[in-house]
This record gives C-alpha cells, structure tokens and sequence, in this order.
C-alpha cells in the first residue's frame, strides 16, 4: 500500500471518528403520560355541607392528578340502597361507595364483590392503618381483613331543643326511663310534639327499640341471642317492645310519621315542630339542611338515652356506628390513593369543621369544636359496650326482619311478643 493510499484512508477514519463525536447526543424515550383513570364513586351527602365538601374534595384531587377523573353519583339514603342492589347483582360495584360495615360489607365480601385493601393500609410499616382508630377502623372488616374505611363514627343519642324544653318547665335532659315519659307527658301538656321520627323509612324507629333491648338486657341478652346461646323471644326483646308501646300510647310523634322520611323527620326537629329526635352524629348538618331557615335548632343540646329500671345494661353503653367507603372489586390504585387522601387528617379536620360528623382518624378532631360533637365524641371514648346499629351488624335479610318486625309495634299490628318471634325466625333462618 503506497504512503498515498494509507494517508488518504487515515484522513477518511479521522473524519469519521470527528463527525462520530460531533454527532447530537443520544436522549432517553420521552416520559409517557399516565393512563386516564375513571372513578366512580357514590355517596348520600345530598344537601350541604356534604355536598359541597365532598365535591370541592374530588376537584382538588383531580386538579393534583390531571389523569384522574371522579364521576360522583349522589343519592339519598333509600335510593341508593335500592339502586346499589341492583348494581351489585350485576357484579360491577362502583369503585367506592357508602358503606356502614356490619352484615351488609361482609354479605359483599363473601359475594366477591370488595377488594381486600389490608395491603394498602398495611402498607410502610402500617402508616395508614395507623392514623385510624383501631375499633372504628374494625367495623369495616371480614375475617381480620379490610374491605373499606370509616370517615365518621360516633353514636345515636337524643338531640333535643332546649328552648322547648324550658317552655315545658323542663330542666334537666331525663336520666331515666320513667323520666322520660314523664317529659314527654310534660311536653304534650305545653303544646309541643315530644319527639320526631321517620318511621316510613323503619331504621329510625328501630334505634328506641335498639336501645331500650340495650338498657334491659346489656351486652350479654345480645351475644346471647346472636351466638344463638339465646334468643330473640328472651325477655329482654319483648320487654323492649313492651316498653315501646309504652311510649306509642302516648302519642309522642308528629303527625304522619309511620311514613315520614328520615329528611321528613330532621325537617320537623329542624323546624322547631319538635322537642327531640332519637338520632346519630349526623343530624345537626341534616337537620339544619332539611329547616326552611337552613339553620335549623339555634339552642341544640344533646343526652344519652336513658337507663331503664331494673336494666342491667349501664347507661355508658352505646348504640351506634358510622359512615365509611367501601372499595368496590375492580377499584384502581388511584381509587384506593383517593379514599387515602379523603381520609387524612387534613381532610377530616374539615370534615369535623363542616359539621358533618365525628373524625376516626388522628388528628381529624381539631376540627371539632360544636360542644354537642364533643359530647358525642367522648361518650363513644367513655363507652364500656359499643354496638354497631342492629340492622347493621345482623344479616342484611335479618336486619330488613328486624326493622319491619319494629314497624308493626309503631302501626299496631303486632303484640311485643308476635313481634319477638318475627326477629327469631329470621335469626333461625340466617344466623347459623
């Protein structure tokens, strides 16, 4: 090879290599967007504040996630158990809803129709978990795993209007059955309905009869008969119903109320039509969005319900439960990230703010500062029995028995002990 040749070769690689090196650096595939995410959710906020705060919550969500798109569904109460059935039967819940735990969750669970989100809450050392209260947070699981989360737990208590209490010369909130009674005789006396209720809708009135069973016969009259050691027709049951028709024979509800609705029966308390209602953490914002002045009792106070004579239940043991989102089958990782963002401590604290309920989250109480809240709030921490609502904890066929069997006390279809029997037939049929 001559010296020309090989020079001209070793100028064509130096060019090479130079235009190599001078070549545009290489740049990594651009970053791909996240996937457009939908979730549905439904809740029964339908008036304020709920209403908007649960909305103002999904717009910040999806502000934050511009991938993530929250198609809310919102329904009262009867409406969406009624359109929830029908969807669950198809097999495609919605991918967070209303749910008070109890039979109703667990009938989902053991139907596949939840996901099991003891991973998500266990998840760095069990942060989420974490900021729950352990028993608030074990309403809301099956077999030691979760299946959604509470946003609000407290109790159902008497809310009454003290102004009407003083116009009745009452003083004090009763501390006794016979108390009781003789109020609401004392209210009748001045002109005024006693108590508001919304037996249309039969839970309403199935809390008295909860409570009285709870007061007679204690925690044990009710292991007894779920553990099926017992029954249903054991005295404490129909000395409850006895009772109830005690207090029916007065004539202590508004006008219209074996159809009234619970909004019906928060609009009369609201209104200033009646002394008191039996009800849960709830009903101040319900109440005051259901009165025509959207305000509602301006002089509220709030009892526990009364001890029953001779009862061995103490007067520290509560009836109640609460609101939490369950997590439908087919929910997404965003879906289950949401539900962790609406129920931080940030969240809850306004949740509390709002009026809307009692925050079982860490944190969520410094919102907390109507004094009827607080007092709700510390008889549940002070409780020696809690007992997630009746129609809640039994079966979901169970507790409908359980409601009607009720209803027919309030119409005067039934005698206590007919009505007794009707419970312990569906406690034969569906507790095993």
């Amino acid at each position: 090879m001559s010296r020309k040749i090989y020079t001209i070769l070793s100028l064509v690689l130096i060019g090479a290599f130079a235009l190599a090196a001078c070549a545009a650096p290489a740049t990594s595939a651009p970053t791909q967007a996240p996937a457009k995410v939908t979730i549905n959710w439904w809740h029964i906020s339908t008036k304020d504040p709920g209403l908007t705060f649960w909305q103002g919550l999904a717009n910040q969500y999806m502000a934050a996630h511009p991938n993530v798109d929250i198609k809310i569904t919102v329904l009262e109460n009867e409406a969406f158990k009624t359109k929830l059935t029908t969807v669950l039967q198809s097999g495609n819940p919605p991918d967070i809803f209303q749910s008070w735990g109890g039979g109703d969750m667990n009938s989902q669970v053991a139907a596949g129709l939840l996901k099991d989100i003891t991973p998500d809450l266990d998840a760095n050392g069990g942060a989420w978990r974490k900021t729950f209260g352990a028993g608030a947070l074990s309403v809301y699981a099956y077999q030691g795993k979760n299946y959604g989360v509470p946003w609000d737990m407290g109790m159902v208590g008497f809310w009454y209007n003290k102004d009407l209490f003083a116009k009745a010369n009452i003083s004090t909130p009763p501390a006794t059955w016979t108390d009781f009674l003789n109020d609401v005789k004392a209210l009748k006396a001045a002109g005024i309905t006693p108590i508001s209720v919304g037996e249309g809708d039969k839970w309403p009135g199935m809390h008295i009869w909860m409570y009285l069973a709870t007061r007679i016969g204690g925690e044990a009259a009710f292991d007894a008969a779920y553990s099926r050691k017992g029954a249903f027709t054991d005295p404490p049951f129909v000395q409850a119903f006895q009772k109830l028709q005690d207090l029916i024979a007065l004539q202590p509800f508004q006008d219209g109320y074996l159809s009234a609705t619970h909004d019906v029966m928060q609009a009369t308390f609201g209104n200033g039509k009646a002394a008191m209602e039996l009800s849960g953490q709830w009903a101040p914002s319900v109440e005051s969005a259901n009165a025509v002045d959207k305000k509602g009792v301006a002089n509220l106070g709030f009892f526990n319900f009364p001890a029953v004579e001779g009862g061995v239940g103490k007067n520290t043991d509560v009836c109640g439960g609460g609101n939490g989102f369950a997590i439908g089958k087919n929910a997404s990782p965003e879906a289950i990230d949401f539900v962790k963002f609406l129920t931080n401590a940030t969240n809850q604290a306004g949740m509390a703010k709002a009026g809307m309920g009692i925050p079982p989250v860490a944190g969520g109480e410094a919102g907390l500062t109507d004094p009827n809240m607080l007092a709700v709030k510390q008889n549940v921490a002070s409780a020696t029995y809690f007992q997630l609502y009746y129609d809640q904890y039994l079966p979901p066929a169970m507790g409908d028995a359980l409601n009607g069997s009720v209803q027919t006390i309030f119409a005067g279809t039934a005698t206590p002990q007919q009505a007794a029997q009707a419970i312990e037939d569906s406690a034969k049929q569906n507790l095993k």
